[in-house]
């Protein structure tokens, strides 16, 4: 008896069992399907066009991540863990926004939001450019801070009429500095060794792997580079401010930042507000009655807007194509440059007789050589038929210059960190991480001297160190060569700037690595000049894939990162650097890419 209540127990454990796991199942689906069914109602109704009222405020928010180019993918904008939207414009919507605003009726001025994180000083610097042109339309333009007011969000704001802060916010002001993370003793802890072959006394990537601090050819091209960027903010801050450039270097010197009544004294902003206040001056300045509501627009509602322009139903188009992250062999993903991909675009491009000139946008450290000459032969190709200018953002150094070089024209921004013409081959040995740290063995069978070369099981001998050495040497020939075609200039001339050595684009226009200075619109301008043509369309490449194939493939990558971003916090920035150099393979033009400017 006891025996048969046992099974009936068993029996009843099972099917209870068996229901919840069936329910977490359905539960789990059910959940999949409404998040699929509010994506989708999302994407339908994203490129909808919307309509704003009379004197609406148009609401720039600066301290935030601003790609180069607005996203599709309603996942590049959704936080699976907080289960929030929280959209970022691109830097293409956010000025083609600024342009629109500055002629449309319905916006009366324009409201800077400031956070804390930065997105470059070249993207600070088209901001600002594309801010003082629109000021220019006589329109408002207000900045506010509620927290921090950081030096980069700063530097963008002095192209206001009006900064203010809250009374209780600070002002970090205090100059540039560079960091670089070095870890040579960690890895040798764990007992792998990195082996470095490269061409170029200042190829400074490869440092934070086999040294602890930094050596002096790279301490001095990042001092330089750093001061050229600050210098460059320094001048622009002094014209806007009013206020020496002299006692700007004495107001960082001396962190006055965390004083305001100090900053609002010297000049440097306009005084300490709370947002009540802001609110009523906006008020004044929009022409809107006392106490009414004020209707702020978001650059992503403000993208949506209709443009009434006759050129945009020209059959001429200026192509856009935008060229973000490392450059890596294959087909890559959307967040980095694939040599295939972008050559089989660029190759589309050339034969598109509807496009008349390409506009390259440029924002990559670099990355696989191999992959960046195959992309640098296809603008070279599209060079020979229709105009290439090359639009440079924060970054366009070591394989970004590499694809850049063979274009008509080159324009980047005072602030743009470039050249660093140089290559390299790592290649780690962790004989010792195995060996001595987990008692791991190998034993190798193989039918020639050197069939297992390169190994990250062994150390190189000197005959393969050399093999590689000469490889290299081979490659940092063919990019030299690439880059004296392109500018204009003998191979020794490149050479004498190359070396590895990275420059700030305001040291790079005067040794001939860029033509002029400018932002993506000002690359526009460039192109359509000359392509001869006043009416065009752009057309932005590469085309983004639809959304149930990114869903498909990016759901788990994105949850993933973003719950090790969530967990590590500013720590995950130190994971992320080593995983990409994990997998670094083959030689490298990349530039020291580990430096965080703050």
């Amino acid at each position: 008896m006891a025996l048969v209540k046992q099974e009936n127990y068993m029996k009843t454990f099972l099917k209870m069992t068996l229901a919840t796991i069936a329910g977490l199942i359905i539960a789990s689906i059910l959940f999949f399907v409404i998040m699929l069914s509010a994506l989708s109602a999302m994407v339908a109704s994203g490129n909808k066009p919307v309509d704003i009222q009379d004197k609406s405020v148009l609401v720039l928010k600066t301290g935030t991540t601003i790609p180069d180019r607005s996203s599709t993918n309603p996942l590049a904008s959704f936080d699976p863990l907080s289960m929030r939207i929280s959209q970022a414009s691109g830097l293409n919507d956010i000025l083609g926004n600024l342009r629109k605003a500055a002629t449309d009726d319905n916006i009366s001025g324009i409201l800077i939001e400031n956070g804390i994180t930065p997105s470059g000083w070249a993207t600070a610097s088209e901001l600002r450019d594309a801010l003082t042109e629109f000021g220019k339309s006589g329109k408002f333009i207000y900045s506010y801070t509620d927290y921090i007011l950081m030096q980069e969000s700063y530097y963008i704001s002095t192209a206001a009429d009006a900064i203010w802060l809250s009374p209780t916010s600070k002002m970090d002001f205090k100059g540039l500095a560079a960091e670089v993370t070095f870890y040579h003793k960690a890895l040798e802890k764990l007992g792998i060794e990195v082996q470095v072959i490269r061409h170029g006394r200042f190829k400074g990537a490869v440092e934070p792997y086999m040294l602890d601090k930094l050596s002096d050819e790279n301490r001095l091209q990042i001092t330089e580079y750093v001061g050229s960027i600050w210098q460059n903010a320094v001048k622009k801050i002094s014209e806007a401010r009013n206020v020496s450039e002299e006692r700007v270097m004495q107001l960082a010197d001396s962190m006055a930042g965390f004083d305001l009544v100090t900053m609002t004294g010297a000049g440097m902003i306009d005084g300490t507000i709370y947002r009540d206040q802001l609110e009523d001056s906006i008020r004044i300045a929009a022409g809107i009655e006392e106490g009414a509501k004020i209707n702020f627009v978001s650059m992503n509602k403000y993208s949506k807007v209709s443009e009434k322009q006759d050129h945009l139903s020209s059959k001429s188009k200026i192509a856009v194509v935008y060229a973000s992250g490392n450059i890596v062999m294959g087909d890559g993903d959307e967040t980095n440059i694939g040599g295939n991909r972008f050559a089989d675009e660029l190759r589309k491009v050339r034969k598109d007789s509807t496009i008349k000139a390409v506009v390259f946008r440029v924002n990559s450290r670099g990355g696989d050589a191999i992959a960046s000459d195959i992309i640098c032969r296809e603008v070279d190709l599209i060079s020979k038929v229709k105009p290439v200018v090359v639009s440079m953002g924060n970054y366009a150094a070591s394989g970004g210059y590499y694809i850049s070089a063979a274009a008509d024209k080159i324009i980047a921004s005072p602030a743009t960190i470039t050249g660093s013409i140089g290559v390299f081959g790592l290649i780690p040995n962790t004989s010792k991480l195995l060996e001595n740290k987990l008692g791991i063995y190998t034993d190798i069978v193989s039918t020639n001297a050197h069939s297992d070369a390169p190994s990250v099981l062994r150390p190189m001998s000197a005959y393969e160190r050399d093999v590689i050495q000469s490889n290299v040497e081979q490659t940092y020939s063919v990019f030299t060569n690439i880059v004296a075609e392109g500018r204009g200039m003998t191979q020794p001339a490149v050479d004498s700037i190359g070396q590895g050595r990275v420059w700030s684009g305001s040291d790079a226009i005067e040794i001939g690595l860029i033509d002029a200075f400018g932002g993506l619109n000002d690359a526009i301008k460039e192109a359509a000049s000359l392509a001869g043509i006043t009416e065009y369309r752009i057309t932005e490449l590469p085309v983004e894939e639809d959304f149930y194939t990114t869903l498909l493939k990016d759901l788990g990558e994105e949850m993933r990162l973003k719950a090790i971003k969530n967990e590590l916090g500013e720590a995950s920035r130190y994971y992320f650097e080593l995983r990409e150099m994990a997998n670094v393979n083959g030689i490298q033009a990349l530039m020291p890419f580990f430096i965080e400017i703050h």
